[in-house]
């Protein structure tokens, strides 16, 4: 007879295992399947690694470059092994730690592919568990590009690129969105010669347009290079480099580089999980479609993260997932995706909530905008970090804050405020009103808040 479960989650990346955790603190009995590694994408060769090799280059960088104005002097090298290791041992950590998690709320780890043979049905390597529900949490694959496919070595994806043993002399990157970015970053700081090509006339096509371009004129004044409506056309290996066509409008060039990243987004993978057999069709780009509950056509069949497609970041997969499993156990679980926040982690990083400026001009009418830059800000000035901006909208008749963009040193952190205002629908007086520690970078979010009626104190 078949081991049986209240809830059978498949894939253990950010959404899937923290959905079976909280399933398993509501009582459930739960087993977790996953073929490659706990954590996922973001844990593994994604976001953590990505951050650990931002961070480390960042202060790289910032040794040679940066230290001197503190009255810090000597000669910076770079040991790329050591770095690499650092990186694989922050790795380690937290994927060994969502191992002791499981255990600790006894959820059960099914090691290998899950296919879903019927609405209670899971195989795992041969062996059949049931279960009350099922839960899709597969998570995203890179995109490949069909004239730049990736081999491992020369044409990377972006779990390659973090793994580049020898600093190369030049590099590729062909897109610009926030994985183009960082990846640029990192090689950046560290040396490499790093040229970007985006398909757009711009970076970060999601982002509020105002502060996308400010941080490109940051990153290309750090050395990265940038070709705006341009695609690669095709690549040849010729022994330790790559020869790579561009065109641009009817303008065919040729960049010859060390490596080539590959870096154009990502598509969900629901690769042999068995919908076909069930009844789910994904949609034409290969999502899977969700009512309100997460639940797919099948009714003890749901999904979340990646694999539907609705914002594709690992936290929102993640309240997706307590969500799900929580609307499952009969409680109110909900996702509010007006409130979820995004952050590119280039430096200054930008941190985003809420709507663009071109949004909320669209979607309200009139809207008011306050800004108020670094420069005037006093512990960034202590830290040497008066880069940036932060932008504040709000809605004119209402005062509704309707988004924020912070690109600023530590705006990953600085954003948490402004998320939370969101989600308890704020008004721009209520954080202009609202005791900011001073000296704190925060305080030019309280003035930005101010700012959009005009009433700023420090600049």
């Amino acid at each position: 007879m078949a081991e049986q479960f209240d809830l059978i989650v498949i894939g253990a990346g950010p959404g899937g295992y923290v959905a079976a955790i909280r399933a398993a603190q509501l009582g459930m009995r739960v087993a977790c399947v996953e073929k490659q590694y706990l954590g996922g994408t973001c844990l593994n060769v994604g976001c953590i690694p990505s951050k650990a090799m931002l961070e480390s280059s960042h202060h790289f960088y910032a040794a040679k470059h940066q230290f001197a104005k503190h009255g810090i002097i000597g000669d910076v090298k770079l040991d790329l092994t050591t770095m690499l290791k650092r990186k694989d041992e922050v790795v380690k950590g937290l994927t060994s730690g969502v191992g002791f998690l499981f255990k600790k709320n006894k959820v059960a780890h099914l090691n290998g592919h899950g296919k879903i043979t019927g609405p209670g049905s899971v195989d795992v390597n041969g062996t059949r568990y049931e279960a009350k529900n099922i839960l899709i949490a597969t998570g995203s694959a890179p995109i490949p590009i069909p004239s730049l496919p990736f081999d491992g070595k020369m044409v990377l994806d972006s779990t390659g690129a973090l793994a580049i043993s020898e600093l190369p002399k030049k590099l590729l990157i062909v897109g610009g969105g926030y994985i183009g970015v960082e990846l640029g970053s990192v090689w950046n700081r560290l040396g490499s010669d790093v040229n970007i090509v985006e398909f757009m006339p711009y970076i970060l096509p999601a982002s509020d347009r105002e502060m996308a371009n400010e941080l490109q004129k940051f990153l290309t004044k750090q050395g990265i290079k940038f070709q705006f409506n341009t695609g690669a056309q095709g690549a040849k290996v010729e022994g330790n480099q790559v020869r790579v066509a561009l065109k641009s409008g009817e303008t065919i060039s040729e960049l010859v580089v060390d490596k080539v990243i590959v870096a154009v987004g990502r598509k969900p993978y629901t690769e042999n999980l068995g919908l076909d057999s069930i009844g789910i069709t994904p949609s034409p780009k290969g999502f899977i479609t969700v009512d309100d509950h997460f639940r797919t056509t099948v009714p003890s069949i749901y999904a979340i993260g990646d694999v539907i497609g609705r914002i594709m970041l690992a936290h929102n997969a993640e309240e997706e997932g307590i969500a799900a499993v929580e609307l499952m156990a009969g409680k109110a679980g909900h996702v509010n995706y007006k409130a979820c926040p995004a952050v590119v982690y280039t430096h200054p990083e930008l941190g985003s909530v809420g709507l663009t400026e071109d949004q909320a001009r669209e979607q309200f009418g009139e809207i008011k905008v306050g800004k108020f830059p670094l420069l005037a800000n006093g512990r960034a000035k202590g830290m040497g970090e008066t880069e940036g901006f932060i932008k504040v909208i709000g809605d004119k008749r209402t005062d509704r804050l309707l988004g924020v963009h912070a690109l600023c040193a530590h705006a990953s952190d600085v954003i948490a405020e402004a998320t939370v205002a969101m989600e308890f629908a704020a008004s721009c007086e209520d954080i202009a009103r609202s005791f900011h520690a001073h000296p704190t970078l925060s305080e030019a979010l309280k003035e930005a808040a101010m700012a959009v009626d005009g009433r700023q104190i420090h600049m």
